[in-house]
């Protein structure tokens, strides 16, 4: 398994539309191997495509305490949402940064799991957030822009200066 350098704010690669998987195949299996790997070691609980700059319908997740229970996604599609909560989000491509995003509290969403097979998933709580956060990334969305455009401003200058940090 490989770790795959994770794009970050305000890459505009970011902002790519990702399309449907159509093929299962060995390489399709080695980017998700590949995508768990790196998720875990940014640490983080979820991971799309899109932000490994693979613009392809798929995300993986684990929000287990113990990081024993990775989930993949494919061509996910919520289906149902009701109520609302507010959750502190962050992002491994918007490092060290976090705000409060208000979303659907409990989502049922249908995808094909990594063998091309449907799955239908019940979720609340962090699960949920995090399903809707990384189905955000595969539509070129991020969750800065649910900030206003001056604290979304300030996030980019932050990250700009912490870049030249550590290059400098």
């Amino acid at each position: 398994m490989s770790l795959l350098p994770i794009l970050e704010y305000p890459d505009p690669r970011l902002r790519t539309r990702a399309q449907p998987v159509t093929v299962f195949d060995a390489a399709l299996q080695t980017l998700i191997d590949d995508m768990l790997a790196t998720m875990y070691a940014a640490p983080g609980i979820g991971l799309a495509a899109s932000q490994v700059n693979v613009h392809k319908q798929l995300l993986v997740l684990d929000v287990a305490e113990e990081k024993n229970q990775p989930m993949v996604l494919i061509n996910p599609n919520i289906v149902a949402s009701e109520g609302s909560q507010t959750y502190q989000e962050g992002c491994l491509s918007v490092p060290g940064i976090f705000a409060d995003v208000d979303r659907a509290d409990r989502i049922v969403v249908e995808s094909l799991d990594r063998h091309g097979q449907p799955q239908r998933i019940e979720a609340d709580g962090l699960l949920a957030v995090c399903i809707q956060h990384e189905m955000d990334h595969l539509a070129g969305k991020l969750f800065v822009d649910y900030l206003s455009p001056l604290k979304r401003e300030m996030v980019r200058k932050k990250l700009e200066k912490a870049r030249r940090a550590a290059v400098g």
